[in-house]
C-alpha cells in the first residue's frame, strides 16, 4: 500500500473524500514525517502545535461525516511560503526585523487555500526578504537539498521545493521575481509554475508599479500544479492587475505533437554554465521529439546585456521602494543583509529617466519575444546555470570560469520571461553525473497558461524523473 505521504495531492484528496483515510490519519502521517526528516533539511519553519493541528483535522473529519466538504483541499496539510501572510502564524520573511511579526490577516491566495479546506500547518523557509536564489537566513538558518543535504535547495521558494521533494507536504505555494519558483524546482526535481503576471492576485502596499513578482504553485506533478493554480487564480478587486477567472483543467486528450519548440540554450554563448548543466538540459529536448514536436535552435539576435541592465535597474527601483522604511531606520538597517542594502542604495540613486529607459528596453525585449512566438509555440531554457551548490556558500562567485559580479548574476538565465510576465513551467531535466537534479523552463506566449500546462503534462508523461525521490524520502 502506498504511504499517505507518497500520494500526490489529488490522490490524497480522493482518498480523504472516499474515506479511505481520515483527515486525522493524514495529519498524523505528515507530522510524523516532518518530525523525522525536517531536522535534516530545515524546510518547514514556524510549525504549529501538533495537538491544535490534530484538533482541526478532527473538525474536517466531522464535516465529512456530516456530508460537507469545503473543496478538494479539504483536510490537506499545507505550509505557506514565509513571504505570504497567514493569519495567526509568524511571517518572518527570513529577517530579524520581522522575527515577531504575526499577521492578523491572510494574503489572497492563503484565503483561497483555507477556503478549500486546507489546514495551514506552518511556513516554508525562504531567504531574507526573498532576496537570492539560495534559502538561508539569520532567523531559521539554511534549507538543505534533500538529494544531497550538503547542497543548496535554491530559492527563494527553497523551503517549499525541498518540503515537496522530501514528502513533507502534498503541494506547495511559492513566489517568483527572479526564478524563485523555477530554480528551486530544478534543484529539487519537482514542478514549479510561474503564472502569467496578474493570474494570481496578491496584496501589496504599492499596487501599480511592481510587475515582476508573482505567486504560483509547486508540486510533484503537473496535475497537482494545475489544481492549486485553479485555487490561487482569479480576479480580486484588491489587486488592480489581477486577471479574470479562467479554467485550468487539464485535458488528457490535447494533442501537443504539432508544437514548435525553440531552444534558447545559452543565448548564443552569452551565458556561462557549470559543466554538464547545459548538456543535460539540451538532452531533455529529446523528450519533446518523442511527443512529435518540431525542435530547433533559436538564432538569437537580441543584446542580452541590455536585458540584464534593464533588469538590474527595475529590480533596484522596486526593492528600494519596498524596503525604504526599514533602510531609513538605522537599527533595522543594521539587520539587513548586504545584498539588500546594495539593492536599496542603487535604487535610491536612480533617476526617473533611468527607470523609464530601463522600461523601454523591457518593451523592446517584449516585442522581440513576440516575434519569436510567431516562429515557435514554446521556448526552452535551463532553470539555472549551475547544479545545486555548497549550502554554506552565500552565492556562486564563478560560473563556467566567469566571475559573477553580483549576488544574483548566476541566475541570469531566468530573467527573460520574468521581465515580460510570461507563463513558465519548470520541469525536470534529469540528473547529472554528480547525482544532482537540473531542470528546464517551458516558456509560453503571453497569458497562454493552459497551453504551457498541457505542454508540461505531455513532457511529464514521457519521463520518469519525477518518480525518482531522494533517498531521504524513502
Amino acid at each position: 500500500m502506498t504511504a499517505i505521504t507518497d500520494l500526490s495531492a489529488l490522490e490524497l484528496s480522493r482518498a480523504i473524500h472516499d474515506r479511505t483515510v481520515s483527515c486525522r490519519e493524514v495529519m498524523a502521517a505528515y507530522l510524523e514525517r516532518i518530525g523525522r526528516i525536517n531536522p535534516k533539511i530545515n524546510a518547514i519553519v514556524s510549525l504549529r502545535d501538533a495537538e491544535e493541528l490534530m484538533r482541526e483535522s478532527g473538525e474536517r473529519d466531522a464535516e465529512l461525516d456530516a456530508g460537507r466538504s469545503q473543496g478538494w483541499m479539504h483536510g490537506l496539510p499545507h505550509a505557506v511560503k514565509d513571504l505570504a501572510p497567514a493569519k495567526g502564524i509568524p511571517c518572518v520573511f527570513g529577517s530579524e526585523n520581522y522575527r515577531d511579526f504575526v499577521p492578523d490577516f491572510d494574503d489572497i491566495q492563503v484565503e483561497r487555500i483555507r477556503a478549500l479546506g486546507a489546514i495551514i500547518i506552518g511556513k516554508t523557509n525562504t531567504p531574507e526578504m526573498g532576496l537570492g536564489s539560495h534559502t538561508f537566513n539569520p532567523v531559521f538558518g539554511p534549507t538543505r537539498n534533500p538529494y544531497d543535504t550538503g547542497k543548496s535547495a535554491g530559492g527563494s521558494s527553497g523551503g517549499a521545493a525541498a518540503a515537496l521533494a522530501a514528502r513533507l507536504v502534498p503541494v506547495a505555494d511559492g513566489s517568483d521575481m527572479m526564478g524563485s519558483l523555477r530554480n528551486p524546482a530544478g534543484f529539487n526535481n519537482v514542478v514549479g509554475y510561474r503564472p502569467s503576471y496578474g493570474r494570481v492576485p496578491a496584496l501589496g502596499r504599492e499596487l501599480f508599479l511592481g510587475q515582476l513578482a508573482v505567486n504560483g504553485p509547486m508540486a510533484r506533478n503537473v496535475a497537482d500544479v494545475a489544481a492549486l493554480l485553479a485555487v490561487q487564480t482569479g480576479y480580486d478587486i484588491r489587486d488592480p492587475h489581477s486577471l479574470s477567472d479562467e479554467a485550468f483543467v487539464l485535458d488528457p486528450d490535447v494533442d501537443m505533437s504539432s508544437a514548435r519548440i525553440g531552444w534558447l540554450g545559452d543565448y548564443g554563448g552569452y551565458l556561462p554554465f557549470e559543466d554538464g548543466v547545459l548538456d543535460l538540459c539540451r538532452d531533455s529536448l529529446e523528450v519533446f521529439r518523442t511527443i512529435g514536436c518540431r525542435v530547433g535552435d533559436v538564432t538569437h539576435r537580441f543584446d542580452m546585456a541590455r536585458v540584464w541592465d534593464s533588469w538590474r535597474t527595475l529590480r533596484h527601483f522596486l526593492v528600494a521602494g519596498g524596503q525604504a522604511a526599514d533602510y531609513a531606520d538605522p537599527a533595522r538597517r543594521a539587520n539587513m543583509k548586504p545584498e539588500m542594502i546594495w539593492e536599496v542604495e542603487n535604487g535610491n540613486a536612480l533617476t526617473a529617466a533611468q527607470v523609464f529607459a530601463a522600461s523601454s528596453v523591457r518593451s523592446d525585449w517584449y516585442r522581440y519575444m513576440c516575434g519569436l512566438f510567431e516562429e515557435y509555440d514554446f521556448l526552452v531554457l535551463p532553470t539555472a546555470q549551475v547544479f545545486p551548490f555548497d549550502v554554506t556558500l552565500d552565492w556562486p562567485k564563478t560560473v563556467g570560469g566567469k566571475a559573477m559580479d553580483t549576488y544574483h548574476r548566476w541566475m541570469e538565465v531566468v530573467i527573460g520571461p520574468s521581465m515580460l510576465g510570461l507563463p513558465v513551467a519548470a520541469m525536470p531535466a534529469g540528473f547529472g553525473s554528480n547525482g544532482l537534479p537540473a531542470g528546464i523552463q517551458i516558456i509560453g506566449r503571453p497569458r497562454a497558461d493552459l497551453a504551457v500546462l498541457h505542454m508540461a503534462a505531455a513532457y511529464e508523461s514521457r519521463t520518469d524523473w519525477l518518480s525518482q525521490a531522494p533517498a531521504i524520502a524513502k
